[in-house]
């Protein structure tokens, strides 16, 4: 397994405590998503559908150029903060953005902050039950910030990463979507999307099905390692949510490719859902 998210030894041991179970494009046009009352005063979103990649760490312009060129993916994450970031990130940098972007790729920012309070692993930025919402909140704004600084202007959808727990424990639950619903509000305020990163079995069952839908994230991006290339026919949950270009699914996790001759592990996505929006 790949470090992604986390460093390796902490996803597994989050993995195996949550009880994951590992099941054996182009561009889309469109003004918006189907939207609330949120984010209706939010920019028109950059859509895209087709596959993406998602790697620890961003990789050169020359290997960029060589993917594209295959024509295999239209888009990759890149990992552009949090204190559980897995990896360093020496090439991406607002010129690296700006020059993937000008290629042709679409590019998904992902954010790894805070884990949930009963997720085993050794993440030191854990979120605390009484100050879940202050700690979404301070994320959230960093998320942007960090956007910001990479040329991700508003109206991107800013991927908020939150790794497997055990979703039957209720105080860690009510805790995590608390945190969850400040994110997106300090997302929203800066005029950015929310979007959201989780596993089928529990962190994405979490958003999918809490009751209360008032401030959770706009698009969802839900892993499910079934090695099925969709967002419907695998969709989990009511086929009323997260309609109008609002899905993503990871469906194979450290694939080994090559592509214009260059080797890179990836995670492949579906994707038809927000992505960044990149300055001029």
């Amino acid at each position: 397994m790949s470090k992604h998210r986390m460093s390796k030894r902490n996803r597994m041991v989050a993995w195996a405590a949550a009880g994951v179970v590992l099941a054996a494009g182009g561009a889309v046009t469109a003004n918006a998503v189907t939207g609330t009352a949120a984010t209706a005063k939010l920019p028109a979103p950059s859509l895209y559908a087709g596959r993406a990649f998602d790697t620890c760490t961003a990789p050169s312009l020359a290997t960029m150029k060589a993917w594209k060129a295959s024509k295999f993916y239209g888009a990759a994450a890149v990992y552009i903060g949090g204190k559980n970031r897995g990896c360093a990130q020496p090439q991406l940098t607002a010129s690296w953005v700006r020059s993937v972007s000008a290629s042709g790729w679409k590019l998904v920012p992902l954010y790894v902050a805070a884990q949930p309070p009963c997720q085993t692993s050794r993440n030191t930025d854990r979120i605390v039950a009484s100050t879940a919402a202050a700690q979404g909140t301070r994320d959230g704004n960093d998320a942007v910030a960090k956007a910001s600084a990479l040329k991700m202007t508003a109206g991107s959808a800013l991927y908020l990463d939150m790794e497997p727990y055990d979703t039957a424990n209720a105080s860690c639950n009510t805790a995590v979507l608390t945190y969850v619903r400040a994110w997106t509000r300090a997302v929203h305020a800066k005029k950015y999307w929310s979007g959201y990163y989780g596993f089928t079995s529990s962190s994405a069952a979490a958003v999918a099905t809490a009751k209360s839908r008032t401030d959770l994230p706009d698009a969802l991006w839900y892993a499910l390692w079934d090695k099925k290339k969709t967002t419907t026919t695998d969709w989990r949950w009511s086929t009323s949510l997260y309609t109008g270009h609002r899905r993503a699914h990871q469906y194979i996790a450290n694939s080994k490719e090559i592509h214009g001759g260059v080797t890179l592990t990836v995670d492949r996505n579906a994707w038809d859902a927000p992505v960044a929006v990149i300055a001029k």
